[in-house]
């Protein structure tokens, strides 16, 4: 795939949304083509909701994923933008999905889907963009991409319903949180990026060499997630979501396993207590700085990105888009909101 300009992306400090988007702009315009197609129907008010999530679209990190992931093998085609638009639809269901089991009625600044027409017509819509999903690669006979990302949904599920079940009892320790993440969250990502490599006529091994290094970003992508919920970001997104949904993420763990059991008693009483909001988080905050909670997760999450990017440089030729891709990596990891 051509660049616009021969150069090397700039280092984090010059990277943004806009110049991520800016090397392929071209094929990002095609895929949403592409992608605003697959949503057409015929039912007025569908239609009118499709309309909705068109316009409310995010970051469009998932789609960048697989054009960059495809880019570093061949020229972007039909196949690339169809894995894209797959990829989107199955993402845009979960988050519609989501939103009604959570009861969340705002999504990046707008109404969700539940909020305006009510849980039983987005559980249908979410059932809706899934069936485009799966016709667009049946139509296509995309059958190697519609594997990889029928492996994401059944594990996305999995992951949910453990962390679920993991919760209710607070029993989690770093190796089930990492199996929870890998599926819940880092499974998407890496099925973009082994959907890239497949799109692009890759051979089996490459397309597991990049699912693995998507699930890496993705483990690492969930951490800085995580961190979020402690006040590390400067997006203005209030702490201790987390801990008011009882949820155990890496850096109480960690601190968990370096103390005593009466203390993760204890924490985890107050955790699960009626103590208001404010002070609850205060204390569990100040808890995980006390064992170093929180760089043992930042250390972790650039380990994950270092072997990542490891992966990367054994499978792809060094060229402005493979540096597109670390730069891409970066964003996603060191972003503040």
């Amino acid at each position: 795939m051509p660049l616009k300009n021969g150069s090397f992306a700039p280092d984090f400090m010059g990277i943004t949304v806009s110049s991520l988007k800016e090397p392929i702009s071209a094929e990002l315009e095609m895929f949403e083509k592409q992608f605003r197609g697959s949503m057409k129907t015929s039912v007025p008010l569908l239609d009118t909701i499709m309309n909705y999530i068109v316009r409310r679209k995010g970051k469009q990190v998932r789609p960048m994923f697989v054009l960059y992931s495809a880019s570093l093998f061949a020229e972007i085609g039909e196949r690339t933008y169809r894995g894209a638009a797959l990829v989107e639809l199955l993402h845009t269901a979960t988050l519609v999905h989501d939103d009604v089991v959570d009861d969340s009625y705002e999504r990046r600044g707008f109404f969700s889907i539940n909020a305006l027409w009510k849980n039983k017509i987005a559980v249908l819509v979410g059932d809706f963009l899934l069936s485009k999903g799966l016709l667009l690669s049946v139509k296509h006979k995309d059958y190697d991409l519609l594997e990889i990302v029928s492996n994401a949904v059944r594990e996305m599920s999995e992951g949910e319903l453990l962390q679920l079940e993991r919760s209710r009892f607070m029993d989690v320790n770093e190796d089930v949180y990492f199996e929870i993440i890998r599926k819940k969250t880092a499974s998407l990502i890496a099925s973009c990026c082994a959907i890239g490599a497949a799109s692009a006529g890759q051979d089996t091994q490459t397309v597991e060499d990049m699912r693995r290094f998507g699930e890496l970003i993705g483990l690492a992508f969930q951490i800085r997630d995580d961190l979020f919920d402690f006040g590390d970001n400067k997006s203005g997104k209030p702490a201790g979501i987390d801990i008011k949904e009882k949820k155990l993420t890496l850096p109480v763990i960690h601190a968990f396993s370096k103390t005593s059991g009466s203390e993760v008693r204890s924490i985890k009483r107050l955790i699960r207590s009626k103590t208001p909001d404010k002070q609850k988080i205060s204390q569990v905050i100040a808890f995980i700085e006390k064992y170093g909670g929180l760089d043992y997760a930042r250390e972790r999450m650039h380990a994950l990105r270092d072997e990542a990017f490891e992966i990367l440089d054994r499978v792809a030729k060094p060229t402005p888009n493979r540096e597109y891709l670390r730069n891409l990596v970066t964003f996603v990891i060191e972003r503040e909101s």
